[in-house]
């Protein structure tokens, strides 16, 4: 027996249903933090977020606060933002440049390595006090990079990183390769809070099936802004890619910096979109320059990390403070190399659609709010169903929920194996 709710699958029945208790159990919630959250590999950042040796960011991943660094000679550090000496944090600030980190407390000084560097008051101490292995800054136990995503992971054993991530590996790369000179984060961060439990987000980040409900508000904006929308229709298929990543692939008639034109942005803007797309083919062929100029992507890396290659490249993580509650972080990602004009397009889409203040995200956080609300009713309805698709002949599309099942495959399996 097990004390967390278990989905139900039903193959030859094609039904697949996920007990609402999920979202709502807090013995569910700590179970997922053990059991998903302190031993999945964890999206930390972007190598463009640390350009220079000597630059620093500070995140929160898991509910644990984390210094990601690079020191002189350019390598790269996650570590625990936390003071060996009486636990306080290290680094205050979000972002910056530094050669060394005071704890503001009793002024112990770290090098960009986490290493002790100095201490007040230090002929107090026992000789070699300063090279106690356990008065150093705690290093994350692994941390690995992908191309420039660096992910971390709070389990001391387990799969590397290129296994975990599976067949989600190559679509990584697909983004990279839309830059001949590297890919960027582009500078600020998105951020918002959902009253809602986490998996409604996974859910909804690759969800086909919503978009012309909930947001029907865009897709009439579009239509009514003169040339904004080009004649390609929207059309796809889902993919499962392992260990719970999913995506769906799909043709849509809205523009792509990487290199999709639509009327609004003009002969000037058609050339220069012809251009990038001749030099995509020949840096990568035909049939990969076609699917990263004229396919859009929505991809889950289980658990939670989202990238949105659609209108813009959307980088996405969140995570649950309780069962009924979350907080999100997005960045936009875009080539360095990237005219004036295409950029201001990239983030206007990034903004517009994506940003928790344009048209899109607004729509979905108002859906995950009022499912969260409707759990409460209870009653008869105990379960959601995601069957939509199953067994389909040739495959699931973009607006079925085989995606979604990916995701809660992989979420029993690991809860299941947790001890009660």
């Amino acid at each position: 027996m097990t004390d967390f709710p278990r989905i139900i699958e039903d193959s030859a029945a094609s039904r697949f249903l996920v007990p609402r208790e999920a979202f709502t159990s807090k013995a569910t919630f700590e179970r997922e933090y053990a059991a998903i959250f302190d031993r999945c590999w964890l999206y930390l950042g972007h190598a463009s977020e640390l350009a220079e040796p000597g630059s620093f960011l500070t995140r929160k991943v898991a509910r644990r606060p984390i210094l990601f660094t690079r020191d002189k000679e350019g390598a790269y550090h996650a570590l625990f933002n936390a003071c060996p000496h009486r636990g306080a944090l290290v680094c205050r600030e979000r972002k910056g440049a530094a050669r060394a980190f005071m704890c503001m407390y009793h002024g112990w000084t770290f090098g960009s390595d986490g290493h002790l560097m100095s201490l007040p008051g230090s002929s107090g101490y026992p000789e070699g006090f300063k090279a106690d292995p356990q008065k150093q800054m705690v290093h994350v136990p692994r941390m690995e990079r992908f191309g420039d995503f660096f992910f971390i992971s709070f389990a001391r054993d387990g799969e590397d990183l290129a296994t975990y991530l599976a067949d989600a590996g190559d679509y990584l790369r697909l983004v990279s390769e839309h830059s001949a000179s590297g890919m960027q984060i582009v500078g600020g961060t998105q951020e918002y809070a959902i009253r809602g439990n986490w998996k409604l987000l996974a859910e909804n980040s690759f969800d086909g099936y919503h978009a012309a409900c909930n947001h029907s508000t865009y897709l009439d904006y579009l239509k009514n802004a003169n040339g904004a929308l080009g004649a390609t229709p929207l059309s796809g298929i889902a993919y499962d890619l392992g260990r719970g990543h999913a995506m769906v692939e799909y043709t849509a008639p809205w523009g792509r910096p990487i290199a999709h034109w639509v009327p609004l942005w003009g002969e000037e803007g058609k050339a220069e979109i012809t251009a990038i797309h001749a030099a995509l083919e020949a840096r990568v062929g035909p049939e990969r320059a076609e699917r990263i100029a004229h396919r859009n992507r929505n991809m889950v890396i289980f658990p939670n990390l989202v990238v949105n290659d659609i209108m813009a490249v959307t980088v996405r993580t969140f995570y649950p403070v309780s069962a009924d509650y979350m907080e999100i972080n997005a960045w936009a990602l875009a080539p360095r190399e990237e005219s004036e004009w295409l950029r201001k397009y990239r983030l206007y889409n990034f903004t517009e659609f994506l940003g928790p203040g344009g048209f899109a995200t607004p729509d979905d956080v108002e859906a995950i709010e009022k499912c969260q609300q409707g759990y409460a009713s209870g009653g008869d309805a105990l379960v959601n169903d995601i069957s939509k698709g199953m067994n389909r002949n040739g495959g699931p599309q973009f607006d079925d929920e085989e995606q979604m099942r990916c995701f809660w495959r992989e979420w029993d399996r690991r809860l299941s194996e947790v001890e009660a």
